[in-house]
């Protein structure tokens, strides 16, 4: 058969049509990635294959330059890429989007960035996100304060969507920021017609030279491509696997919205405006934690463990209001004496923890929980690894905790 990897063919069979790249196949039978974005497999036997397009030098893309250029009267918009599907394209070595696009690629594919911003590209991961690491998000916040350094009127994250809150949230805490910190990422990839990477992408650039000086998440708002919602880096939570409305803010409304067709931005919370903070990076973290989910009859012997391994600080996903078995709470004490700080949140992730209704609760808080608010798990378990990054005074990190440092905690009276 007259045909390689990366070539697109057309085949007839049993009166159905297949047309699509020829991808890598374990099988006898002909693998073609279609227009849908979906993989066919087709017997070969009686059927018939007609060679489209060949790959091969001709159609290889052009050589990228190392930066990607813009116009020079544009602000200047850094795009630091940790990869995720975002910055992903088909790999014909396995027939899987990887993760391979550089910041620049991510240009050249969505050319409507350089009528933005002045687009400089730099590549600091080319990861999918379950490979993120504390200290990627160390080096992450040092490259952000680095590029504002250098005159960047923004910075645009492209990253992974599993943990991409991790990483808002992380930065969030590390960083004052004078100009937008904008996470954004794709749940589908280029290859597939349902594709959100170029929406996203725009509507993180328009975010990225505007007035709102946070860090935050810009992603698809609803399942259509009207609008996406712009979120506090420490309130927003992946809430479907593949949906492409997936991120959503929790117990907080967005920062706001940008309409795709017209990119007009209409803010609902108030936010930090460009230029009203000086740059400060504290980017210090302590990754010795560890995130607790309580289940019934769960162990007791689950917290010695982290507190005989060397932990220095402990989240409790609990029950409710941030409840746990009585029998949890003698290790809880002897966490809190130890000096290691126990940090009580709810896998109900709506509403805020409160041991204060039922005796569990105030047993928790005697034995020396501290409750976590409204915070989400894993911010919480962010924001105690930079607090213990912060201070290795016992009283000083449980006041940081109890702190809304990074619009984590939001107040009770606007519920």
């Amino acid at each position: 058969m007259d045909f390689e990897l990366g070539d697109r063919i057309r085949i007839e069979k049993d009166g159905n049509t297949y047309e699509g790249v020829v991808m890598p196949s374990n099988t006898d039978h002909i693998v073609v990635k279609m227009v849908s974005g979906y993989n066919a497999g087709v017997d070969p036997e009686g059927a018939s294959i007609t060679l489209l397009e060949k790959a091969g030098p001709k159609n290889a893309p052009k050589a990228k330059p190392d930066k990607a250029k813009g116009q020079k009267k544009l602000p200047k918009v850094t795009i630091l890429s940790t990869g995720g599907t975002i910055a992903s394209k088909v790999d014909y070595r396995t027939g899987a989007v990887t993760a391979q696009f550089s910041a620049d690629d991510i240009v050249d594919a969505i050319p409507e960035l350089t009528e933005i911003a002045d687009i400089n590209g730099r590549v600091l991961y080319n990861i999918l996100s379950e490979n993120m690491k504390a200290e990627y998000w160390t080096e992450l916040a040092g490259a952000v304060a680095e590029e504002i350094e250098n005159g960047a009127k923004g910075i645009i994250i492209a990253h992974g969507t599993d943990t991409m809150m991790y990483s808002a949230a992380a930065l969030s805490f590390m960083l004052k920021t004078p100009v937008p910190v904008v996470f954004v990422g794709s749940q589908r990839s280029a290859d597939r017609p349902s594709s959100d990477n170029a929406m996203n992408a725009i509507c993180a650039a328009k975010v990225a030279v505007s007035d709102i000086a946070e860090v935050c998440v810009v992603m698809h708002d609803t399942t259509n491509d009207d609008r996406c919602a712009i979120h506090f880096g420490t309130k927003v939570r992946k809430m479907h696997t593949s949906r492409r409305d997936a991120f959503q803010s929790i117990n907080s409304d967005p920062i706001g919205y940008i309409d795709h067709s017209t990119h007009k931005i209409e803010t609902i919370l108030p936010f930090s405006k460009r230029g009203s903070q000086k740059l400060e990076l504290k980017n210090t973290l302590e990754p010795r934690c560890a995130l607790v989910k309580f289940v019934p009859g769960a162990d007791p012997d689950i917290l010695s463990y982290y507190i005989d391994s060397g932990y220095k600080g402990l989240v409790i996903e609990g029950t409710g209001l941030g409840h746990v078995s009585t029998d949890w709470i003698p290790n809880i004490k002897r966490a809190n004496e130890s000096g290691i700080p126990i940090i009580m949140t709810s896998q109900c992730l709506n509403g805020r923890v409160c041991d204060r209704v039922y005796d569990t609760g105030r047993d928790i808080l005697k034995a020396g929980a501290i409750e976590g608010d409204d915070m989400l798990p894993e911010v919480a378990l962010v924001k105690l690894m930079w607090a213990l990054g912060q201070s290795d005074d016992f009283e000083e990190v449980k006041d940081m905790m109890r702190s809304n440092i990074g619009h984590e905690m939001t107040d009770s009276t606007l519920k």
